[in-house]
């Protein structure tokens, strides 16, 4: 037993063997498309539905300046990520970049936050695949825990299988789901009338019958409100760095692989953003009350005779972000396990195909259990309301925490770090790290002032209460010296070496 940092924390570290390690190898083989498809997938589905709800709160106006201003964030933190990723290029991501910024507590604590999303993402997700499926299939509502469990089943396994076909899987999920937007894209494009049909908010929130409104019917203040639903049109492209260790060269393809993500979302936001509210039999004040807008948008143009073949068509968004957040969910469950932060068993992959299932299942059975509770002890209907809103809040919230550690990450790891080798220097550098907290702060505050997302609030503050606890009482005492734990001690001991020097040389 090792005790580098008891004196000022209480942190003690077990020194682990070759076997402890082997017994958690992960294998190398995402380039940079691969690392695209992980990032782009994860976020696709927000273009399918639930960026629309955003509608109601600011019309179609405020939706475009809230996408914006979220935007501004998710580029000021995807540059802080791609110059941190491949800096420290290990599997835990946002735990590491605030490991070796900040010590144990800051990275479990961003860690936690992390795991809040990655676990309820894949929830909601698998939710509304159920609801698509429940409708084709014409199931009754009893019947969607069966759907969830199907879903979680055939995902995970593929996951686990190895991480070759997760790649081939995730590649070709989301090219699938960006061709369904592309259709959707050039059919739109001869079915638009604009002003009619976006701009059909008036005032405080009602239909304006014949459209023409304003383009801010609920003023700036509506503007802002609409940022937490913004958010669903990039939520996840943060999750690329947490395939570092199976990526094959992650100091060259990791930023590339981020930056090719975020510039595709970008666009396909402004796409959708567009020509979804604008066709004709659509609108702004119908998708602001949709679950379904990208199909609305189809049944619009094709008619619904053909509602069920559409359907599937919606459900490949859906699919594309369950596969690869379940991805990003084991891992991050796995980085944390093996470095002590979690039980270390959870860290444990398999003999042969080197997949974290351990981490990918345990986080798989906590996300089916949250959400039978809910759909039992609230009932089917309002059971229901919660998964979908509730828990999807949840994510949202644990998300922005996240995304400000991160940044504050990045700008103590530039002030106090700035020894270690970058391959890639964000062009926005600190200004940009402190617009993504500044902003994320921002749409915790409008997240805060809505009921709903109040009681997402007060989940995500009972999660974070019982792991500060089990870290307080048992996790600090059991930390083992993973690649991110020994790099940010490593990190610690030449800044400590470099202040003594620099005192020794002062007159």
């Amino acid at each position: 037993m090792t005790n580098h940092d008891k004196p000022a924390s209480g942190i003690a570290y077990k020194q682990q063997d070759t076997q402890y390690f082997e017994k958690r190898g992960l294998r190398r083989h995402a380039g940079p498309w691969s690392l695209w498809a992980l990032g782009v997938g994860a976020v696709i589905s927000g273009h399918y539905s639930g960026w629309n709800l955003g509608l109601a709160s600011g019309g179609w106006g405020g939706m475009v300046i809230a996408t914006v201003i979220i935007a501004i964030m998710y580029l000021g933190l995807t540059f802080c990520i791609a110059e941190m990723s491949p800096a420290l290029p290990h599997t835990g991501a946002a735990y590491s970049f605030a490991r070796s910024s900040m010590g144990p507590w800051g990275g479990f604590v961003t860690g936690l936050c992390e795991n809040v999303e990655y676990v309820l993402t894949p929830a909601v997700i698998v939710f509304f695949i159920g609801a698509y499926l429940g409708g084709i299939f014409e199931t009754g509502p009893a019947f969607q825990p069966v759907w969830w469990l199907l879903g979680y089943i055939v995902f995970v396994g593929l996951n686990i299988v190895g991480v070759e076909l997760s790649f081939k899987v995730t590649l070709s999920v989301t090219l699938l789901a960006l061709a369904v937007l592309l259709v959707f894209w050039f059919s739109a494009f001869t079915h638009l009338d604009f002003s009619t049909w976006a701009l059909n908010i008036a005032p405080g929130g009602g239909e304006l019958e014949g459209g023409h409104g304003p383009f801010l019917p609920m003023g700036i203040g509506g503007a802002l409100a609409a940022m937490p639903f913004a958010v669903w049109l990039f939520l996840a492209i943060e999750q690329l760095p947490l395939a570092a260790e199976e990526s094959v060269d992650p100091r060259r393809d990791m930023p590339r692989g981020i930056l090719l993500g975020i510039t595709t979302l970008i666009v396909s936001a402004a796409m959708i953003l567009f020509l979804n509210p604008s066709v004709v039999g659509v609108g702004a004040y119908a998708l602001g009350q949709s679950g379904e807008p990208l199909l609305d948008g189809f049944k619009a143009i094709y008619g619904s005779g053909t509602a069920k073949f559409l359907s599937l068509l919606a459900i490949i968004g859906l699919i594309a972000s369950f596969h690869t957040i379940i991805f990003a969910q084991g891992r991050q469950i796995y980085s944390l396990s093996r470095a002590g932060y979690f039980p270390t068993f959870l860290s444990v992959t398999h003999g042969t195909r080197k997949t974290p299932h351990v981490a990918m299942i345990s986080g798989a059975i906590m996300g089916m259990v949250i959400m039978l509770i809910c759909f039992f002890a609230f009932g089917m209907q309002e059971g229901s309301a919660v998964i979908g809103g509730t828990l999807l809040n949840m994510a949202v919230f644990g998300a922005m925490c996240s995304y400000i550690a991160q940044a504050a990450s990045f700008i103590l790891l530039r002030k106090h770090h700035a020894h270690i080798e970058r391959p890639y220097r964000s062009p926005f550098g600190n200004p940009g790290a402190w617009a993504t907290i500044v902003i994320a702060l921002v749409t915790i505050y409008f997240q805060l002032s809505d009921g709903t997302y109040r009681i997402g609030v007060i989940g995500v503050a009972a999660w974070l209460a019982v792991g500060i606890l089990y870290f307080a009482l048992v996790g600090r005492h059991r930390l083992i010296l993973s690649p991110e734990e020994e790099f940010a001690m490593e990190q610690r001991d030449q800044q400590r070496s470099a202040g003594g020097t620099d005192r020794a040389a002062k007159p």
